[in-house]
C-alpha cells in the first residue's frame, strides 16, 4: 500500500471498507507484504484514537482504502470515487449523509501525491502525504491544502553533506533517475557539495527499464554499467532512492554477480540512500543477493518504536478481518498459500490454515516494528484527530450536534486552521507539528543496514540531522561491508596531503584532485589537506617536518654557558694582569723607565685598560635596562680615555723632540698641562656624545623574533644607531690620529721615546676594530655580543702587551738596564 490511503469520517460507529480493483495485468502495491503494513498501521492508529476518551469522545472515525496501482489514471478515478456517494462517479453530489470525508492520507510516491493534490485542492480537502517531493516544487504555494508528514528535504541535503564531510568522502558519485526529479536532485545537491569541498566525480542517470526493449539489450546495458561502476575508483555513491532508481541498481548488482560468476562478489561501494528507500521487497527480489547492500547508509524520516503495534499485529487473523480482500491477498502472498480450496493442484501444504504467525516472516518481507512510512501514517491519523478535537472545542455548538445528526455540517476546509497550528506529543513522546510550509518540523535519522545470508536484515540507527542543523553520528556503531575489513572506506580523488604539506591544484582536474607539496621554509601545516601553509605565531618556529610549531628559546650570552664562561674568564684574567702591571709600576715608581713619557699618563692608561677589560662583563648575561645603557657608553668613554692617553703620550714625545732645537718655542708647551688638556678634551667630547645619546634615544632591552628561526634574540636595542656609529666613529678617529702621530714619531732620537711601541699597538688596535665592523654586522644574537667582547679584549690586550710588555721585561728581567746611564748609552 504505497500512496493510496483515504481517511473518511463516520459519525456513529467504527467502520472500515477495504476495497480495490485487481484486473489481471495490474497489481496494486497493497499486495506487497512489506507495504501492507501501511494499511495495518492506519487501522491501528484509528483504533487507538477511537478508544481514547480524551480525543473526540462519543465519536468514532472510519476509513476507506483505495489502491492507485502507481498509475495516474487509476489515481484520478479513485479520487473521484471518494468524492462521490453513488456507485457511479458523480462528483459534487452527495445523498449519503453518513459518508462525510474530512481528510485524505496519501501517498508515498511523489508523482501520485501530486496527481491527488491537483484534484483535492479544488475541494480544499486536507491531504497529508508521507512522500518525498522534489524541492523544486513549491507545493504549499500552489496547493494550500497539501501537508507532508516528512521534514523539509533541505535537511536531508544538509545531512548528506555533513555525512560525507564527517568521513572525508570528497570523491563521490550521484545516481538518480532520468527524469525531472533526478535532475532537480542533482541541481540541488551538486552545488552544496562543491561549497563544502566535495567533488561530484560521476552523475549517473538510470533509464526506466521499460525503455529497454529487448532482453539482450537489458543484459548488455546493465552488465556494461555494472562493470563500469565496479572498476570505478569512486567508493561512495549517493542514490536518490526512488523506486525506478533502486530497481535499476538491484539489476546492476544482480548482473555484476552473474558476470563475476560469484554471488558473494561485492561492488565494494558504500551506498548512501535518500529517505525514499525502505528496503522494500519486490516480486523479483528473490533473485537478488541482499549482501551487496551490507553497510548501506540511508536517511529515514525520524521514527520511534510504538510498543503496542507488535501486539496489535500478533492479534490479527484472516478470520477476524472479514470483508478485507486486501488482508486475505496479503496473507496469501506473505505465506505463499491460498484460501481458495477449489484451486486445482494445491496441496494441503499450500493451503492457508490461518494459524500462520506474522512474526515468523523474514524482516525483508514484513516487519513487526513500524517502518518510517508507517510511522508517518500513524502520526497523520493522530494529527487529524487532534485537529478535529481542537475544532470541536472551538465550536461548542458543532460539538453538541455531532452526536445527533453526524458531521454533515462540517466542511473539510474548516479543518485547515487547526491542522496548520497542530502541535502535540504522540504516544511515544515525539512532537508532531507542521512548519510554515506545511511540512513536519522534524529531522531525519541515519540508518545503517546490516544484511544476512538468509536475506534478512537489521536496521541500526547511527545518527540524525535536525532542523537546528544539529548533526550526530555514532561512527563506532556502523558496520561496513566485509570488503572494507571494517576499516573506514576512503573515497578521494587522491591520497590526503599529510601535515607538513599543502595542496596544489592539478591543471584540468576537479578541485578535489591535487598534488601535495612540502611547506616552504618558515611555514607549517598541522592538518590534512590544507590549501596553504601558514606561519607560526610569534615566539614559535616550525619543526623539521613542518607540521608543528615549537616554542623558541631565548638567545643571549649567559654566564652559565661555555662561551659565556670563557668570555668571563678572559677579562678577569686580563684585569688581573693589568693590576699586576700597575703594581709593578707602583713598586718601581721612581725608576727611569716608569718616569719616562709622563708617569701620570701611564697610570691613567693602565687604569683605563683595567676598566676596559672589566666593562666587557656588562655584555654578558640577560640584558637589563641599566646594563643596556652602560654597555656601549661605558665602553666608548673608557676606550676614549685610553686612546686619548696614548695620543697625549705621542704628542708629548713630538713636542719634546721639537723643544730640543735651539730657539724653539715648543718648550713652552712641553709639560703636564698640555697632556692633561689633550686627555680631558678628547674624553669630554666622547662623554658629551654619550650624554646626548642617553638623553635622546637610550638603549633598551628588546626581543628580536625574526632574525633567527628557532630562537628569540634577547638583545639591547641601541635606540639610535646613528648615535651608536657616531660613538664608534669618534673612537676610530682618535685611534687613527694616534696611529698617524705615533707612526711619524717612531724614529725620533729620544732616550724615552716609546712611539715605536705605540705605533705597533695602535696598528693592532685599528686592525681589530676594522675587522670588528663586518664581523659585528654579519652575526646575530649572542655571537654578535661575543664578537664585540672579543674586540674589546683583543684591542685592550694589544695596547697592554705592545706598550707595557717591553717595559715590564726590563723592570723584572733586566733591572740593570733600568737606569738613566744605561738608557743614555743605548740611545
Amino acid at each position: 500500500m504505497d500512496d493510496r490511503d483515504a481517511v473518511g469520517q463516520q459519525p456513529a460507529a467504527h467502520q472500515k471498507e477495504w476495497t480495490g480493483r485487481m484486473d489481471g495485468q495490474q497489481q496494486g502495491e497493497c499486495q506487497t507484504p512489506k507495504n501492507y503494513q501501511h494499511v495495518l498501521t492506519l487501522e491501528f492508529a484509528l483504533k487507538q484514537v477511537n478508544e481514547n476518551p480524551n480525543i473526540l469522545p462519543n465519536v468514532s472515525l472510519g476509513f476507506h482504502v483505495y489502491d492507485s496501482y502507481s498509475n495516474a489514471r487509476m489515481t484520478h478515478q479513485n479520487i473521484l470515487q471518494l468524492l462521490s456517494t453513488w456507485e457511479k462517479i458523480v462528483p459534487n453530489f452527495k445523498c449519503d449523509k453518513k459518508k462525510n470525508m474530512i481528510a485524505i492520507i496519501g501517498g508515498l510516491d511523489s508523482e501520485i501525491s501530486f496527481h491527488m493534490a491537483t484534484i483535492l485542492a479544488t475541494y480544499k480537502i486536507p491531504q497529508i502525504a508521507y512522500c518525498i517531493l522534489p524541492t523544486a516544487r513549491n507545493i504549499k504555494t500552489q496547493l494550500p491544502s497539501f501537508y507532508r508528514l516528512i521534514p523539509n528535504e533541505d535537511y536531508q541535503f544538509k545531512g548528506i553533506v555533513r555525512l560525507l564531510q564527517h568521513f572525508q568522502w570528497t570523491w563521490v558519485g550521484i545516481i538518480v533517475s532520468d527524469d525531472g526529479n533526478g535532475e532537480s536532485f542533482v541541481e540541488t545537491l551538486t552545488p552544496l557539495l562543491s561549497q563544502h569541498g566535495i567533488c561530484t566525480a560521476l552523475s549517473g542517470r538510470t533509464p526506466a527499464l521499460s525503455q529497454v526493449v529487448e532482453i539482450v539489450q537489458i543484459i548488455e546495458t546493465i552488465g556494461a554499467k555494472a562493470i563500469s561502476l565496479t572498476n570505478s575508483k569512486i567508493k561512495v555513491f549517493v542514490v536518490n532512492a526512488e523506486p525506478q532508481t533502486t530497481t535499476w541498481l538491484k539489476w546492476l548488482m544482480h548482473f555484476h554477480s552473474v558476470f563475476e560468476d560469484n554471488t558473494e562478489v561485492s561492488f565494494g561501494k558504500v551506498w548512501v540512500m535518500t529517505a525514499q528507500w525502505d528496503f522494500s521487497t519486490e516480486m523479483v527480489q528473490q533473485y537478488f543477493n541482499v549482501q551487496h547492500l551490507y553497510g548501506t547508509l540511508s536517511f529515514a524520516i525520524h521514527s520511534n518504536e510504538v510498543p503496542e503495534f507488535p501486539k496489535f499485529l500478533q492479534m490479527l487473523h484472516p478470520s477476524s478481518e472479514k470483508g478485507s480482500d486486501f488482508f486475505r491477498i496479503f496473507w496469501e502472498e506473505a505465506f505463499g498459500c491460498s484460501f481458495n480450496n477449489s484451486d486445482e493442484g494445491i496441496g494441503d501444504n499450500d493451503k492457508c490454515s490461518g494459524q500462520e504467525k506474522l512474526e515468523s516472516l523474514p524482516r525483508a518481507l514484513f516487519e513487526m516494528s513500524m517502518t518510517g512510512q508507517s510511522y508517518s501514517i500513524y502520526n497523520a491519523v493522530h494529527a487529524i484527530a487532534y485537529a478535529l478535537h481542537k475544532l470541536f472545542s472551538a465550536k461548542p455548538k458543532l460539538r453538541a450536534t455531532a452526536g445527533k445528526c453526524g458531521f454533515e455540517d462540517l466542511q473539510p476546509w474548516q479543518l485547515h486552521p487547526f491542522l496548520k497550528s497542530i502541535s502535540f506529543n504522540n504516544t511515544v513522546g515525539d512532537l508532531v507539528t507542521f512548519d510554515e510550509n506545511g511540512e513536519l518540523a522534524d529531522g531525519f535519522d541515519i540508518i545503517n543496514w546490516v544484511t544476512f545470508a538468509n536475506q534478512s536484515f537489521l536496521r541500526m540507527k547511527v545518527g540524525s540531522i535536525f532542523p537546528d542543523q544539529k548533526f550526530t553520528l555514532n561512527e563506532e556503531a556502523i558496520s561496513w561491508h566485509r570488503t572494507f575489513n571494517q576499516v573506514l572506506p576512503i573515497s578521494q580523488c587522491n591520497d590526503n596531503c599529510h601535515p607538513g604539506h599543502s595542496r596544489k591544484k592539478k591543471e584540468g582536474e576537479p578541485f578535489c584532485c591535487y598534488d601535495c607539496v612540502s611547506c616552504p621554509e618558515g611555514k607549517i601545516s598541522d592538518e590534512k589537506d590544507l590549501d596553504d601553509c601558514f606561519k607560526c605565531q610569534e615566539g614559535q618556529y616550525p619543526n623539521k617536518n613542518r607540521d608543528q610549531c615549537l616554542p623558541k628559546v631565548k638567545n643571549f650570552l649567559s654566564f652559565s654557558e661555555p662561551l659565556g664562561m670563557i668570555l668571563s674568564f678572559l677579562p678577569l684574567s686580563f684585569s688581573l694582569i693589568t693590576a699586576s702591571v700597575v703594581g709593578i709600576f707602583v713598586k718601581n715608581n721612581n725608576t727611569p723607565i716608569v718616569k719616562a713619557n709622563n708617569r701620570d699618563l701611564t697610570y691613567s692608561l693602565l687604569i683605563s685598560l683595567l676598566l676596559c677589560f672589566l666593562c666587557s662583563l656588562l655584555f654578558i648575561g640577560l640584558p637589563q635596562r641599566v646594563t643596556c645603557c652602560l654597555r656601549q657608553t661605558a665602553f666608548a668613554i673608557i676606550f676614549s680615555v685610553a686612546v686619548s692617553c696614548i695620543l697625549a703620550k705621542t704628542i708629548t714625545v713630538v713636542l719634546a723632540f721639537m723643544a730640543t732645537k735651539p730657539r724653539s718655542r715648543m718648550r713652552n708647551w712641553v709639560g703636564k698641562g698640555l697632556a692633561n688638556s689633550i686627555l680631558f678634551a678628547c674624553s669630554f667630547i666622547q662623554a658629551s656624545i654619550c650624554a646626548v645619546w642617553l638623553c635622546t634615544a637610550p638603549p633598551f632591552p628588546d626581543l628580536d623574533m625574526h632574525s633567527l628561526a628557532k630562537e628569540i634574540i634577547v638583545e639591547c636595542n641601541e635606540g639610535s644607531f646613528m648615535m651608536f656609529y657616531c660613538v664608534l666613529g669618534y673612537l676610530g678617529f682618535l685611534a687613527i690620529v694616534s696611529f698617524i702621530v705615533a707612526f711619524f714619531a717612531r724614529k725620533l732620537p729620544s732616550t724615552f721615546n716609546e712611539a715605536k711601541f705605540i705605533t705597533f699597538s695602535m696598528l693592532v688596535f685599528c686592525s681589530v676594530w676594522l675587522s670588528f665592523v663586518p664581523a659585528y654586522l654579519s652575526t646575530k644574537g649572542k655571537y654578535m655580543v661575543a664578537v664585540e667582547i672579543f674586540s674589546i679584549l683583543a684591542s685592550s690586550a694589544g695596547l697592554l702587551g705592545c706598550i707595557f710588555f717591553p717595559k715590564c721585561y726590563i723592570i723584572i728581567l733586566r733591572p740593570e738596564l733600568n737606569n738613566k746611564k744605561q738608557l743614555i748609552c743605548r740611545n
